[in-house]
């Protein structure tokens, strides 16, 4: 009973959030800031969603649509190249694999955007790519947590047994990666897939400074929506929930798989 209880409770305060943002969201900009608070709903939603996509100043939907694209593509480049540098890392052997592992294992623990934004926005200017996509993806198309997550995953997913008889059966290494790691690391696959997406989705400080204002990406967009004279936090949160939608669905396409990644990763450590 107090199990259930304790559930519910956290089950409420986590969703106390995104309520409020669904309330401020369909309400008037006096409502938002109203003393006290308005606690239902209101009827302005679909006008403030028009508002969002047709402020001058934040190109809400170029926004989305930048972060779709930048977000869709570094995803698939992410999960394709962590599953097999982790199947190489994993089930292969190879000069080397050890220092590389390590060095891969270094560039997580430091923190490469915050300490490295300087001298890859002078790239980014040398390239002329200031102002484009491939500014935002190219830097972020490797991942090296994708590689050592999905590296422990393969060494626990897939037996070395398997791929020893995969290859006494005459299977090539693509062979066996193709047809016997991608299924077995599948629900590994889906997490990384959520955490990347969601990663890049979020993403704020690269996308505003390489990225003009009239092409931004979704977040820097909602910075947009800001005025000069206050903000206009009806419209600002109405763009936060419109914003939010793609990983909702995201979640909920996939949710069986992620949740079946995250437990089983769970009942393996």
């Amino acid at each position: 009973m107090l199990t259930r209880i304790a559930l519910g409770a956290a089950i409420i305060l986590s969703a106390m959030p995104l309520y409020w943002m669904v309330v401020i969201a369909s309400r008037t900009a006096s409502d938002a800031v109203a003393v006290p608070p308005k606690l239902i709903p209101g009827s302005n939603l679909f006008s403030n969603f028009a508002r969002a996509f047709t402020d001058e100043n934040a190109y809400f939907l170029q926004g989305l649509t930048n972060s779709f694209i930048i977000s869709t593509t570094v995803t698939v480049s992410v999960v394709l190249i962590s599953t097999m540098a982790g199947f190489a890392f994993a089930k292969l052997r190879f000069r080397g694999a050890k220092v590389l592992l390590v060095s891969i294992l270094i560039t997580m623990m430091v923190p490469l955007q915050q300490i490295g934004v300087v001298p890859l926005y002078v790239m980014m200017v040398e390239l002329d790519w200031v102002n484009t996509l491939q500014a935002v993806i190219l830097p972020f198309l490797v991942n090296g947590f994708g590689i050592f997550l999905m590296r422990q995953y393969t060494e626990q997913a897939v037996p070395d047994e398997l791929v020893e008889s995969a290859r006494m059966d005459g299977a090539s290494t693509w062979r066996v990666y193709w047809s016997i790691v991608l299924p077995a690391v599948r629900p590994g696959m889906a997490v990384l897939a959520l955490l990347t997406f969601m990663q890049n989705w979020n993403e704020f400080l690269w996308p505003l400074m390489v990225l003009q204002p009239d092409n931004p990406s979704v977040q820097v967009a909602i910075r947009g929506l800001t005025t000069n004279y206050g903000e206009d936090y009806s419209m600002v949160f109405a763009g936060t929930l419109l914003s939010i939608v793609p990983l909702i669905i995201i979640f909920i396409a996939f949710g069986r798989q992620i949740i079946g990644g995250l437990m089983e990763g769970a009942v393996k450590a």
